[in-house]
């Protein structure tokens, strides 16, 4: 699966732009170093080798990735002295054509691209969403398009979901309000940031939602007999929220963590050490709340680090082999310990 990852990365990355005049804005915005995911998989700058406390956290995470977790291990490639995988072009990945909407699970699908993803999760009250993509269009096509595509009516949205105040995560929600009332919900922390001082703007980005729904630590939100967990898991942003519930398979529920925001993003910020401590702190955390409620399913709002779209085509041709979507705790632990080791790295590096 991970070396699939790596070589369609590294066709994307050569493929002519879909649309000339929309790969040239994104080309310029990508050269301001606006996109909010960008920053993590430059290469790093610093001349001479790294702190040998680095390598060893570097080596930590390549250990707990194995073969099958390589694509967490994006997060050192900012600092490590070879890097995991092929260089990312989030420009051509926006470029490229919309994968279909497909099923993760029968109360769970993917209605994203592959560069940010959407969620839509089936309640018994109607549909919740989470994240809405970068813009109207895109929410018009591709949220409320795939899931029309998948039999469901975009018009019962009771929720938007906002994991972090990044606009590729908020953009799109003016059109999912319109076409269904939905309220919007995001955290204390960035309903502010989004109020007062934007970390990452664009222009084909939609404006941030005003204020509604407040996410908070330890809350259920419930939708008939759906509840979905709160976690403040700061870093990516100081609001990132990810999400806990469950998602059925006929008749086997499985536990699924949605984590709301990976990349270190922040390089620049003059809260960038805080915050990799959150980061830290955080996925130290949840890996033990993980192990406590038997998590077995660990998706993100980023194609780039879960492999959405390939386990999705996986699962649309069937065998025997089972829901790929379905990783076993052990294994989402490993995930959260690789991103662990990679911010542990990374802080050694930044300190330096």
């Amino acid at each position: 699966m991970a070396a699939s990852l790596f070589n369609f990365l590294r066709t994307a990355s050569e493929m002519p732009a879909v649309h000339e005049g929309a790969a040239l804005s994104r080309r310029r915005l990508l050269a301001a170093g606006c996109l909010c995911c960008a920053l993590p998989f430059a290469r790093a700058q610093s001349a001479g080798p790294l702190p040998a406390q680095a390598l060893a956290h570097l080596e930590a995470a390549r250990r707990a990735a194995g073969d099958d977790l390589r694509a967490y291990m994006r997060l050192g490639d900012g600092i490590a002295p070879t890097p995991s995988a092929p260089p990312v072009s989030p420009d051509a990945l926006m470029a490229l054509p919309a994968p279909a909407p497909g099923w993760a699970f029968d109360n769970l699908c993917f209605v994203g691209n592959r560069w940010v993803s959407a969620w839509g999760l089936t309640t018994p009250e109607g549909l919740v969403v989470i994240d809405a993509m970068d813009n109207d269009d895109e929410a018009r096509t591709l949220v409320a398009g795939g899931l029309r595509k998948l039999g469901q009516d975009p018009a019962t949205i009771q929720a938007v979901l906002i994991t972090h105040g990044h606009g590729d995560h908020y953009g799109g929600f003016g059109h999912l309000r319109s076409i269904s009332g939905a309220r919007a919900a995001m955290s204390e922390a960035d309903w502010t940031m989004t109020e007062t001082k934007l970390e990452f703007d664009r222009p084909d980005w939609g404006r941030p939602p005003k204020r509604d729904l407040v996410l908070k630590e330890g809350e259920a939100l419930r939708w008939g007999d759906t509840q979905i967990d709160v976690l403040l898991t700061p870093g990516h942003t100081m609001g990132t929220v990810s999400l806990l519930f469950d998602v059925r398979e006929g008749k086997r529920r499985h536990r699924a963590l949605l984590w709301g925001g990976t990349a270190f993003n922040f390089q620049r910020s003059p809260d960038r050490m805080q915050r990799l401590q959150a980061y830290i702190d955080q996925t130290e955390r949840v890996r033990r709340l993980v192990e406590a409620q038997g998590v077995d399913v660990f998706i993100s709002n980023h194609d780039l680090f879960d492999e959405a779209v390939n386990k999705l085509q996986v699962r649309q041709q069937g065998g025997a082999s089972g829901n790929p979507f379905v990783m076993g705790t052990e294994n989402v632990a490993r995930a959260l310990t690789v991103m662990n080791e990679c911010a542990r790295a990374t802080k050694v590096v930044w300190s330096t």
